[in-house]
């Protein structure tokens, strides 16, 4: 089986190629850098050819409202038409738990316009909803600060380690397709503001952490469900005290 991983030079795509590479099936990483464009169509039709199955795992470069929507909306119906060419027949979209729930910010509108492009699309698919990644804290930790303050909001998060995204979506992606959304999570549930103060303590960062009810997520506001995927998620293994711990990831 051949199978085209866009945005396969990234944190889960790099992963999710050795992943399938393991299983001893035939794996394209596209990307900008390896001369795959999604958003010009630059090198997609060449990536895309003979191939069984697309995993796009592909972010937008800049989260600003008007950047995100024309990269996942442009990006998505070129992937889909490219697809159809190359008689693709199962389609994978990694995306995020709540995205529905969210859409009260650019980035989720933005991937729930994707969403929807791959469902009326008439191609296969499987759509990935996924919690935050651990890898992701410090991005939650920057984008939070102000003035030395990290406001968060109090909110039940359960994010998952990439490593476990991996395992989920290469099953997935050697699968059948489901025409549906499938959910997965890490093995925990904890405050998004408990869970910025263990890594701002682990790394040695001595802003002030906030727990904030009305803080917002990415422009959206939360409540405890907002980011909790399903009772029928697949959960990972991996939990975060023990990866945090590793100092490989603490960087």
């Amino acid at each position: 089986m051949k199978i085209t991983v866009i945005g396969g030079t990234g944190l889960i795509g790099s992963k999710l190629v050795n992943s399938l590479k393991n299983s001893e099936h035939e794996v394209l990483a596209a990307s900008p850098n390896k001369g795959v464009n999604t958003l010009t169509g630059e090198g997609l039709d060449q990536a895309l050819e003979h191939a069984d199955v697309v995993v796009d795992v592909a972010n937008s470069p800049s989260f600003a409202d008007e950047d995100v929507m024309n990269f996942f909306k442009t990006s998505g119906e070129n992937i889909i038409a490219a697809e159809k060419k190359a008689g693709v027949s199962h389609h994978i979209a990694l995306s995020v738990v709540g995205t529905t729930r969210l859409q009260d910010s650019g980035y989720f509108r933005a991937k729930k316009i994707q969403e929807d492009i791959i469902k009326s699309s008439g191609i296969p698919y499987t759509i990935v909803h996924s919690t935050q990644f651990f890898e992701f804290v410090g991005g939650i930790v920057h984008s939070s600060t102000i003035d030395n303050k990290i406001i968060v909001s109090p909110a039940l998060i359960q994010p998952i380690a990439s490593d476990d995204v991996v395992t989920a979506l290469t099953a997935i992606t050697i699968g059948e397709p489901k025409n549906t959304t499938v959910e997965i999570g890490g093995p925990d549930k904890i405050k998004l503001s408990d869970l910025v103060k263990k890594y701002t303590t682990i790394m040695k960062n001595k802003d002030e952490v906030i727990s904030d009810p009305d803080a917002t997520y990415f422009g959206a506001p939360l409540d405890d469900s907002t980011l909790i995927p399903n009772n029928n998620a697949k959960l990972g293994t991996i939990h975060y005290d023990e990866w945090i711990s590793n100092p490989e990831n603490q960087r």
